[in-house]
């Protein structure tokens, strides 16, 4: 029984969790098993070895942890880098902020290069550093590919230029959590150490996932890795990986039956074409907000997202109210804007298993509630911007052809 009832479909259009399809639901829905038998390690191993392809890597180990996002910022911390050591990491949004957080819990010494919220990463500032640093001190990059409290996406490839250009052997540590799947992301072609993402985002799957990927560079600094770690140890995944048993503590059995119907689906659709559908999807919102007469929060074009939308609203409008109404009148969920944003911006997810007409769906909400809550918008406006673009851009189903 839901704790809160409501007639119909509810409408999740929040940046993750996102959509479960129905499939992978089914798939999940099953008793537990002894991970000990063939079964759980056959499966095992093909899901290793498809996960590689949604970061675009045949070189890298990937890692399933029974864990969240922010368990997989900390194996990917702890397992290449030494307490002390120099980090640069940009501040972006709240995820940046919430990662720069833990990496200075965990002792790391943290360089903050930091951007107006609604900025990507300020690559002239690394350059500066990277210059600057004849000794090598640097030990890695981190940075958030897209930051969906402010909707940016920062530019990876720029970083592993800067990075070649100077010839700096610092790492790239990446989080994907919201790109990975859904934004074009190559980890061997960019040069990215350690990639990670979760299963709740673009992959539709419930919470409880943390997915890691690590390259062959990653893998050496583990050797001279001194921070703790146990949970997230690589090396204990590693011995299991060669028994071919795979896992040094219990899996979540229904997680990974989850993931192997997930991955097939993302694989029948074509990753190519998921990454050109939620570029339709974000081009359609941001034609939407532009005809309601709205801005987004991201300030420049170059860094735009296509898995969330941040929507700036006027001074006199409190953006928790129109999330709060969405949830309360139209069975609709909305982002919250976060920390230097909150009451400022309201978040539009279009991410993961969703289409265009359940977009389509979310934006007619979104007009009504503009209404509700006093501001001037035109009936029908954003709807027609985003339908007459969908309309020409929308492919055939392969499946239906």
């Amino acid at each position: 029984m839901d704790y809160m009832y409501a007639p119909g479909r509810h409408h999740l259009f929040v940046p993750g969790p996102v959509n479960i399809p129905e499939p992978v639901i089914r798939a999940m829905n099953r008793n537990n098993e002894d991970y000990r038998s063939p079964a759980i390690p056959a499966l095992t191993k093909t899901l290793l070895e498809d996960v590689k392809k949604i970061f675009k890597t045949t070189s890298g180990t990937p890692f399933l942890f029974p864990t969240t996002g922010t368990g997989a910022w900390e194996s990917a911390l702890t397992n290449t880098l030494s307490p002390g050591d120099r980090i640069v990491s940009f501040l972006i949004g709240q995820f940046s902020l919430l990662w720069i957080d833990q990496q200075k819990r965990l002792n790391f010494n943290v360089d903050v290069v930091e951007s107006e919220w609604g900025q990507g990463a300020n690559l002239q500032v690394l350059a500066s550093k990277l210059s600057q640093d004849e000794n090598h001190t640097i030990k890695a990059i981190c940075i958030v590919h897209n930051e969906t409290a402010t909707g940016v996406t920062n530019d990876i490839s720029a970083v592993r230029t800067l990075l070649d250009h100077y010839k700096h052997p610092a790492l790239l540590l990446v989080d994907g959590v919201s790109s990975i799947c859904a934004i074009d992301f190559r980890m061997d072609e960019w040069g990215v150490d350690v990639a990670l993402t979760g299963s709740q985002k673009a992959l539709s799957l419930p919470t409880g996932l943390g997915i890691v990927c690590a390259s062959p560079k990653a893998l050496e600094a583990t050797k001279t890795s001194k921070s703790l770690k146990v949970f997230f140890d690589w090396n204990d995944y590693l011995k299991f990986y060669k028994l071919g048993t795979y896992w040094p503590y219990t899996p979540s059995i229904q997680l990974l039956y989850g993931l192997r119907a997930a991955l097939d689906l993302i694989f029948e659709e074509g990753l190519e074409n998921i990454i050109a559908r939620h570029a339709r999807l974000g081009k359609a919102t941001r034609l939407a907000v532009e005809a309601w007469g709205l801005k987004n929060c991201t300030q420049k074009e170059e860094w735009i997202s296509n898995t969330v939308t941040a929507v700036m609203v006027p001074p006199h409008i409190d953006s928790s109210e129109i999330v709060r109404r969405a949830w309360k009148r139209y069975n609709l969920s909305l982002g919250l804007g976060l920390n230097k944003v909150a009451g400022k911006v309201f978040r539009i997810g279009h991410l993961g298993n969703v289409n265009e007409l359940q977009l389509l769906g979310c934006l007619a909400g979104v007009e009504m509630i503009l209404k509700d809550v006093g501001y001037p918008v035109v009936m029908g406006s954003g709807v027609a911007a985003a339908s007459t673009y969908l309309q020409h851009h929308i492919p055939l189903i392969p499946s239906r052809i």
